[in-house]
């Protein structure tokens, strides 16, 4: 699990169930996605009211002993992989809209979950994971099971970078939602393949290249970023096709270098793509003379 900052917004499946996570502490969300019979899971950054309006969060937070242990997996800045103890703590709170809002918006009966560290490390800030949820939690599993699901947000994050920076989602100029709609379904095809690319090749490395690529793809690759010669032995295996790709997209490939990132893999890609699309063109075409 990684702690993270910056906001995001998805819509996701969980065992059959439609979930939207919502990162922005926002209650006119809560409410949308109650509205909408979506779930969500918040990283929470206000004390709202709670109860009878008399207390806070915080306050039916404090009342709640430790009700287990968990270690989650954490890096700190320079990348080195770690492992923390945080305390669990987990209530069903019955959360009051904003002073203001109370007339527009229901109060929720929502949960609230509470990972801490009791001591903060040298290298990096300690884990303080306050997290809100329409959903209930009665166990120990049931609140680690939700910690794992806000871990998920890192992966979440890099998603949408590709939608945004790669497939340039934002630039659409499209005139009906319809239309948006069916463009950014074709965006998240591209933007997962290039994701799932990225990370199968750190989390299985030596498997064959067929798992990600096509035959025409794997024959453009050997001829276009041929091996040296004392590799070529060994070189058939998936991460190898896949550095290919990121060296069509401008990866250097150096022995120190960390492995490619999803920018390099877009580009690859893209390029890769290209290069095929113009090979079945000639293909197609009859030969004249």
């Amino acid at each position: 699990m990684r702690e993270f900052t910056s906001p995001s917004h998805w819509l996701t499946r969980e065992g059959g169930a439609r979930f939207s996570r919502i990162w922005y502490d926002i209650y006119e969300l809560f409410c949308t996605a109650q509205e909408l019979g979506t779930h969500f899971i918040v990283r929470s950054c206000v004390d709202r009211l709670a109860g009878d309006g008399g207390r806070t969060i915080a306050d039916e937070m404090d009342e709640v002993p430790v009700q287990g242990a968990h270690s989650v997996e954490v890096r700190d800045g320079k990348g080195r992989v770690g492992s923390a103890s945080v305390e669990l703590r987990y209530r069903r709170i019955h959360v009051l809209p904003p002073i203001g809002k109370q007339k527009r918006y229901p109060a929720l009966t929502l949960t609230v979950i509470h990972a801490k560290e009791r001591a903060a490390p040298a290298d990096r800030p300690a884990i303080d994971w306050k997290l809100i949820t329409d959903l209930p939690v009665l166990t120990r599993e049931a609140a680690i099971e939700k910690l794992r699901w806000y871990a998920l947000r890192w992966k979440i994050e890099v998603f949408h970078k590709i939608l945004k920076s790669g497939c340039r989602a934002e630039e659409a100029r499209l005139r009906t939602a319809e239309r948006l709609v069916k463009l950014l379904a074709v965006f998240c095809i591209l933007s997962w393949r290039v994701f799932w690319m990225t990370m199968i090749n750190r989390s299985a490395p030596h498997a064959a290249p067929g798992l990600a690529l096509t035959t025409t793809e794997i024959a453009l690759l050997d001829r276009l970023v041929p091996d040296k010669a004392r590799a070529r032995t060994s070189a058939r295996t998936l991460s190898s096709y896949l550095i290919k790709v990121a060296r069509l997209g401008g990866y250097l490939g150096r022995t120190r270098d960390p492995p490619p990132g999803t920018m390099v893999m877009w580009r690859g890609l893209s390029r890769l793509t290209d290069i095929a699309l113009g090979v079945e063109l000639a293909r197609a075409t009859p030969v004249c003379g």
